[in-house]
């Protein structure tokens, strides 16, 4: 198959994370090939132009669906009226129970090829929410199409610039949806130019909210530039709060970005109303969560991973544990009653300084934790760990941080991963230096888009045949 043929045939499954197997006849060889084609679903017939070829394969780009999957949703069976044309979601058309068996045969296939071990699969977990399940949304202004009205929403698929307004998103809730349209309709009624990333001019440049599934309150923040002078705050919180949701509204944030980097972040914060956190509950623990908290963006979902994460670990008492790339703290808040002591490392030094705060909250008083980037912090930890708990961001752990785990030799550790295709690189390492999987399972923590949560227990094969072998002496 050459760059720029037009193909067409039919998607027989989807690997991780969005690629569409299709089969389509090579003319040129006279028999079927596989051809993978982005976003397209399992059992659609789909028509496809070659754009290139990746180790040996050749990679498509989606023109038409010409025939959609036995089972697909349309908008008149509920489906989101945005699908299709914002990146948000992949999946959202599928029927939820069609989309957990296809990403846990995603999991599957890629821990098979690389696991040398027998070891167990669990079936996928979720939690109790497959829509409306988000606490947390970044949205971007700028416009539809080029010199286009003024929108507020995520990014067009496939695209840096063009911006899809998503006022009825199924990812979030009403009272979200609310905020997300009255600050729409509130700056263009002002006219206010939006941030272009390439002329570096403008004001406004993000909406950051966030949600309490525990009290169902709402933080609202605003990203512009300094250009503070025509943003009309005060009229802005007034309308905020005379919407049907604005009672539950617990804090409006002003922030200022003058960055050229198309981040949201702060570089000085004003609370025009409320406050600045908000508070969320987490298997019996409490939390306040600031604007840029790392927090699990489905809560309900993260009560089920941790739980999976909890039953994994085992017995911890007297122990100590190592969480690594702990976040907020969450783990090792969660394991720490039953522990003698745990110690968290993570780089984010906003996240750590709210992990220590939720352990005060929470009346724990064996937890460590420590801000600094792994790598260089194991070499200035004293003490060493029975058993360690990894969950690292998306790219993985560092080869060389992931030496310094394993010349620990704790018999057992727990990798939680976001992004399954890093765990497997990191497994093959694991294995080499001797750890086997021992269980694993896929959470989904994001219905209706490609990502899924995995969970791994292993355990060190060469210190069960020291243990084996002086059993038998």
């Amino acid at each position: 198959m050459k760059k720029g043929e037009i193909v067409s045939g039919k998607v027989i499954r989807v690997d991780y994370p969005n690629k569409g197997i299709l089969l389509a006849m090579d003319e040129a060889e006279g028999q079927e090939r596989e051809v993978v084609v982005k976003n397209a679903l399992p059992g659609q017939t789909v028509e496809a132009r070659i754009i290139k070829k990746r180790h040996g394969r050749p990679e498509g780009q989606l023109l038409e669906v010409l025939a959609p999957a036995p089972n697909e949703k349309t908008v008149a069976d509920g489906l989101c009226p945005h699908f299709g044309l914002c990146g948000g979601c992949c999946y959202r058309s599928m029927p939820y129970e069609e989309e957990l068996a296809m990403k846990e045969g995603q999991i599957r296939r890629l821990l098979d090829s690389v696991i040398d071990t027998p070891y167990e699969f669990e079936p996928i977990t979720h939690g109790p929410l497959s829509a409306e399940f988000r606490n947390k949304m970044e949205f971007s202004f700028g416009d539809e199409y080029k010199d286009g009205p003024l929108a507020l929403g995520l990014h067009k698929r496939n695209s840096m610039y063009d911006i899809v307004p998503v006022t009825e998103c199924q990812m979030i809730d009403e009272g979200m949806r609310q905020i997300l349209d009255a600050t729409l309709r509130f700056y263009r009624e002002k006219g206010l130019p939006y941030y272009h990333k390439m002329r570096h001019d403008g004001v406004l440049r993000h909406l950051l909210l966030r949600k309490s599934f525990s009290d169902g309150g709402y933080m609202v923040a605003l990203v512009t530039t300094g250009e503070t002078a025509a943003l009309d705050l005060p009229g802005y919180v007034e309308t905020l709060r005379a919407l049907p949701a604005g009672a539950q509204i617990r804090g409006i944030l002003h922030m200022v970005n003058d960055s050229v980097a198309d981040t949201v972040a702060s570089q000085k914060t004003t609370v025009l109303y409320g406050t600045e956190f908000l508070t969320e509950n987490l298997l019996g623990l409490t939390f306040n969560i600031s604007p840029f908290s790392f927090f699990q963006t489905n809560t309900l979902g993260a009560e089920v991973l941790y739980r999976v994460a909890r039953s994994y670990v085992g017995e911890t008492q007297g122990r100590t544990i190592f969480d690594l790339y702990s976040g907020t703290g969450t783990i090792a808040q969660m394991l720490a009653p039953v522990a003698r002591h745990v110690v968290g490392v993570e780089i984010v030094e906003e996240a750590v300084e709210a992990a220590r705060e939720n352990a005060v909250r929470n009346h724990l008083d064996n937890c460590t934790f420590i801000a600094g980037d792994v790598l260089k912090k194991l070499d200035e930890i004293e003490e060493r760990p029975d058993f360690i708990v990894l969950d690292p961001p998306r790219d993985g752990v560092h080869p060389k941080a992931l030496e310094k785990i394993i010349a620990y030799g704790v018999e057992n550790m727990i990798y939680i991963s976001c992004k399954p295709t890093s765990l497997v690189r990191d497994l093959e390492i694991l294995q080499q230096h001797g750890y086997h999987v021992v269980r694993a399972r896929a959470v989904d923590m994001f219905p209706g888009t490609a990502h899924v949560e995995t969970v791994c227990l292993l355990s060190n094969q060469k210190k069960e045949d020291a243990i084996c072998g002086n059993i038998q002496i």
